[in-house]
């Protein structure tokens, strides 16, 4: 997190107006700058008993009908992160017409991988059953995630048992948005990431390259260009997981911006920094092109495959029926 910390205040300090607030954390300070008029938030809903099983919406002010849902999960090594940290991402997608829902999820050393993955199914659920409720559209539900989060909407997009606790299947969302994840990290080289996933033992289930089937939605894949990011490698993460999704003809797109590193690339997403790169462009296209078929597909970047055509697997198991659906009816992680 001293990486992060260091990029974003440096960034911070060529912005006049971020001038006075450089002894606040960066995040505080990206969400000190951050508009929020275009939205409306609603704060500390519940979707599970537990303390950290908390999120909070952010709905569009102004909106003629229900909007495309998108579930957001931060980074932080499964360590270390606060939704409250992340209002300018909420703010930024309320502002191009969705709903966005920011959760916590519960961290190592409280808990280890998968139950960190089960919260963020659980979340994606109360999403699905409760977003008409604030606007949304549950039909049109997205998963996005930066860095850790970006594991998280993967491997809920890729690996269909952890929705299937709670009726729903990855191709229930209309489609998947990675920032700068980790996909394929085996063996875990990251110390910190290391005891989350039980390091030497890590399970190779845990990898997201490792659950791509047939049935995997659209999904859209940002990163530094290889070389950009000193934590996550983008050739063989993004662009690894891109080959094996196009191996099996699931349609992907990635895209890869110059001007940002590891940290910067969700930062991006706040209105001081989007000089950058323009990620939240991007990523209102990709949510724009999937509102109709779940199979519709944005044209592929050509980049290098460096990781061989993974089989085909079957999709996951039939819907349940609706009752089995309803967040609140399935066993606490």
């Amino acid at each position: 997190m001293t990486i992060v910390r260091t990029t974003l205040l440096g960034l911070l300090a060529a912005l006049p107006l971020a001038a006075g607030l450089i002894a606040c954390s960066p995040l505080t300070a990206i969400n000190a700058l951050s508009s929020g008029s275009a939205s409306h938030v609603t704060r500390g809903l519940a979707y599970g008993p537990l303390p950290r099983q908390k999120l909070d919406v952010y709905a569009p002010k102004t909106r003629t009908g229900p909007v495309p849902v998108v579930v957001f999960f931060y980074g932080g090594n499964w360590t270390s992160g606060e939704r409250a940290d992340y209002a300018f991402v909420g703010h930024a997608l309320a502002a191009r017409g969705y709903l966005a829902v920011i959760a916590d999820y519960r961290l190592f050393p409280d808990v280890h991988y998968p139950e960190i993955l089960q919260d963020a199914a659980r979340a994606v659920a109360w999403a699905a059953m409760e977003a008409s409720r604030h606007g949304g559209d549950p039909t049109r539900l997205f998963v996005m995630g930066h860095s850790a989060g970006a594991y998280n909407a993967a491997m809920l997009a890729l690996d269909a048992s952890l929705l299937a606790r709670h009726g729903m299947r990855p191709q229930d969302l209309r489609g998947w948005i990675g920032l700068a994840g980790p996909y394929d990290f085996l063996p875990v080289e990251n110390p910190t990431a290391r005891p989350v996933f039980f390091y030497p033992d890590t399970p190779v289930s845990s990898q997201p390259i490792r659950h791509v089937t047939t049935a995997a939605p659209p999904a859209l894949l940002i990163a530094p260009k290889p070389g950009k990011d000193k934590l996550v490698n983008p050739a063989r993460n993004t662009g690894g997981l891109a080959a094996a999704l196009r191996a099996l003809h699931r349609p992907v797109t990635e895209t890869y911006f110059d001007h940002v590193g590891h940290a910067t690339l969700v930062a991006t997403l706040a209105a001081p920094l989007r000089g950058l790169a323009p990620t939240l462009d991007a990523v209102g296209a990709f949510i724009d092109a999937n509102n109709g078929s779940e199979d519709a597909a944005l044209p592929a970047k050509t980049v290098q495959k460096d990781k061989a055509p993974l089989p085909s697997r079957a999709p996951g198991a039939a819907t349940p029926a609706p009752e089995q659906r309803a967040y609140d009816k399935t066993p606490a992680p």
